[in-house]
């Protein structure tokens, strides 16, 4: 997402003679010969530093880095002057940078600094800048001390480039703090760019709370805020969730001379997209047309990513040939939108079609590029097509990161290959890569749905004992990286996945995701909504109460209100924890679509594996109210599809009970009563899934008169009548009504639960 931050430009202070000197530049200096004779013809007329440095700003304003390179070294072997010297390297450094030439940047840095004139505040706040913006955050922090020790005092440009790196390194919060902190011991006052910084990082790393306050302490410091500031705390309020916020902020620019643009508007309808609030995306969107803005690239892609999460993709073939006709090119962005959408709607076709018309097009695949296709291939069980895409990130010379080794281990870890997904999570930190929550989450599922024991052909695998080691101790086996991932796609595509002991669900499995709780506290990586639907996950299929216990107590150490819910339903206090149910549930909300309704089922599981029926009805009825799952119910047709087992059951009764009510009110039901619960697309045979026997097996044992259909085996019908005529027996509610095996009177209180670990279940 771009920030709307403009580009910054030196005061012009060169004479007309390096204006000349740069039109023969462009006209006779198309190599390095033709150059050094356009710079020695101008030699004696161009006026010291100035005019140099105009040259290396407008050779870098053209892209061209080697030029910029031959013209400093020309122009500094002819100065003698140690501080116009020092000019020209911050200026080459900071241009190089621009460039994404970080090597050359520190190439003339270590000269200068050899040379004697490079030890200056500039050079180092060039270098710093030229480390931070290209990603090289720990260079730049690096850089920043080394300069302190060799006794140059910061100043307000060196403070906003380490601050500016440590938000596009995504350093840990605290130390940005620090940093800012020491800026103002040392009587560094911050300026407009500092705070923009600042929000910058609390855009990156989430931190919406922060931003609220950064911008209300601009405010109190007198100073102005401009579009930059308002769409970087914009872009803050939305990746923080905060849609709501950040509408009645963007409705309050006008009143402050600042009117919305294009970027602006842009970041809401990511906002909205990335909330799963598509309907308010898209009105966003047409708000711009109706303005008349013209939409930009990132626009564009924006919306390619919203229709193709919808799955309209006639929409999607429209805004491209919208794009082509307004003469906006496909970036990579682009192509990377339509990956991910086709992809995450199993359309591999068309992924493959779109990826080779990418490469048709000229335009190369980055990181995400590949690690989206081997993301999707591996969700699609195409382990071939994701070798294959392993095979050109290799070729290409780009290095995986974090979101490849992720969706890897996700594959292995679905397929039951936990060792080999350990393997690979210190695979990944020996290359210096961080695991962040989606790797753990990965993890934590595997483990929490079963112990994977990898055989080699023996049928012998490794103790839990010693994945747990493993997770701690970091341990990593032999061989080279990159061979280790290849034979996991081998793994993986020739379907050899080792027995798992899938009804074996001990304490070792539990030690083990405690031991994954161990790690992530200790890389103080904080866990998400779908790590604690993991976690509760891994608690329904606990063999005992005692284990869930003691998996359950461990959302203490990271969240107390998820907790707090979990726990006081699991011991019946419903009614005092409903009330703090309710505000987790407005945080849940904030969720796209698919981990909300991912929360919800795994909640609702939990508490119905425990006896705790009416708790999880009164859950999945929250979920319905709160349109959790699209189109859930209506008179005639209850739709399961998207729910888990426990999910569904809980939502049958509570169905059946409103039908019930329909049938005493004396109103007439329709003619075909319907109850869908998919084809079992996961199942080995097809309708055989899952969630179909778990609802047929319910009905049965109510007694109520649904069959499957003949032409839809995940859809069990009934005639209105029939089902009419089962309601009104006399013993037909006492099934329908769920109960709880634990309960309390609200008076209790929460704070009376005595250690879960030691109750019976």
């Amino acid at each position: 997402m771009h920030l709307g931050r403009p580009k910054t430009t030196v005061g012009a202070r060169h004479t007309s003679v390096a204006d000349e000197a740069l039109q023969h530049a462009i006209r006779y200096g198309k190599d390095e010969k033709g150059l050094e004779n356009v710079l020695l013809t101008f030699e004696s007329k161009l006026c010291g530093a100035d005019d140099y440095t105009f040259l290396l700003r407008e050779f870098g304003n053209r892209g061209e880095h080697l030029k910029v390179v031959q013209c400093f070294e020309f122009a500094v072997r002819r100065e003698r002057r140690k501080n116009e010297q020092g000019k020209l390297a911050s200026a080459a450094i900071s241009i190089l940078g621009r460039l994404g030439k970080v090597d050359l940047a520190r190439n003339v840095f270590d000269t200068a600094l050899r040379e004697g004139y490079g030890n200056t505040v500039y050079a180092y706040s060039a270098l710093i800048s030229a480390n931070g913006r290209n990603g090289y955050c720990n260079e730049a922090i690096k850089a920043f001390e080394t300069m302190k020790n060799n006794g140059l005092k910061p100043n307000l440009v060196t403070f906003n480039a380490v601050i500016d790196a440590c938000g596009k390194g995504g350093v840990e919060f605290n130390k940005v703090l620090w940093i800012f902190d020491e800026m103002l011991k040392n009587g560094v006052q911050p300026d407009r760019i500092t705070y923009n910084s600042l929000l910058a990082v609390c855009s990156r790393g989430g931190f919406w709370e922060a931003a609220k306050n950064w911008f209300s302490e601009m405010v109190d410091r007198g100073i102005d805020q401009d579009i930059v500031t308002y769409n970087t705390f914009l872009d803050a309020l939305c990746k923080g969730g905060q849609m709501d916020s950040a509408f009645e902020i963007m409705s309050q620019m006008p009143t402050k001379n600042i009117m919305p643009n294009v970027v602006t508007y842009s970041t809401m309808v990511d906002g909205y997209a990335k909330a799963g609030r598509c309907d308010e995306a898209l009105s966003i969107f047409n708000n711009m047309r109706f303005l008349g803005i013209d939409l930009d690239r990132v626009s564009y892609n924006t919306l390619l990513t919203i229709y193709s999460k919808l799955g309209n993709f006639q929409e999607v073939v429209d805004i491209c040939k919208e794009m082509d006709d307004c003469g906006i090119d496909k970036d990579v962005v682009t192509y990377n939108a339509l990956l991910g959408g086709y992809g995450k709607q199993g359309k591999y076709h068309d992924m493959t079609r779109v990826y080779k018309e990418m490469k048709a097009a000229r335009v190369c695949p980055n990181l995400l590029t590949y690690s989206t296709l081997i993301d999707m291939y591996s969700k699609g069980g195409l382990y071939r097509e994701a070798m294959d895409a392993f095979k050109e990130l290799k070729q290409s010379g780009l290095k995986p990161d974090v979101v490849l080794y992720s969706a890897l281990i996700d594959a292995l870890c679905k397929n039951a290959l936990v060792e080999s997904a350990v393997s690979l999570l210190h695979e990944m930190t020996r290359e210096g890569i961080s695991p962040n929550v989606v790797t753990y989450n990965s993890i934590i599922d595997a483990f929490g749905r079963y112990m994977t024991f990898e055989a080699d052909f023996d049928g012998n695998g490794p103790s839990c004992r010693m994945l747990i080691e493993d997770l701690t101790e970091n341990n990593v086996a032999e061989g080279k990286g990159d061979s280790r991932i290849m034979k996991y796609f081998g793994q993986l595509a020739s379907e050899r996945v080792g027995p798992s002991k899938k009804d074996s669900r001990g304490r070792q499995e539990i030690l083990c995701i405690l031991g994954v709780f161990k790690k992530m506290h200790e890389l103080e990586i904080k866990p998400n909504v779908v790590t604690f639907s993991a976690i509760l996950n891994a608690c329904s299929r606990c063999n005992s109460f005692e284990d869930a216990s003691m998996l359950l107590e461990e959302l203490c150490m990271f969240d107390n209100q998820v907790y707090g819910v979990a726990h006081g339903l699991l011991m019946g206090y419903q009614e005092t924890v409903w009330v703090q149910a309710q505000s987790l549930f407005d945080e849940v909300r904030q969720m796209d679509t698919a981990t909300a309704s991912a929360f919800y089922n795994a909640l609702t599981d939990m508490l119905w594996h425990y006896g705790q029926r009416h708790g999880a009805q009164l859950v999945v009825l929250e979920g319905k109210r709160r349109q959790v799952w699209d189109n859930v119910w209506s008179d005639s047709c209850l739709d399961l599809h998207l729910m888990s087992s426990g999910a569904a059951r809980a939502m049958v009764h509570a169905w059946l009970l409103n039908i019930r009510s329909i049938v005493y009110e004396g109103h007439e039901l329709p003619k075909l009563l319907s109850i869908l619960t998919g084809w079992g697309k996961h199942s080995k045979v097809v309708g055989d899934g899952a969630l179909r026997r778990a609802i047929e097996a319910l009905l049965t044992g109510m007694g109520a008169p649904f069959q499957l259909a003949k032409c839809n085996i995940g859809r069990f019908i009934s005639s209105g009548s029939v089902v009419a005529a089962w309601l009104r027996e006399s013993g037909t509610l006492k099934v329908l009504v769920l109960q709880d095996d634990r309960s309390h009177p609200a008076s209790g209180g929460i704070h009376t639960i005595s250690d879960l670990q030691m109750l019976p279940l």
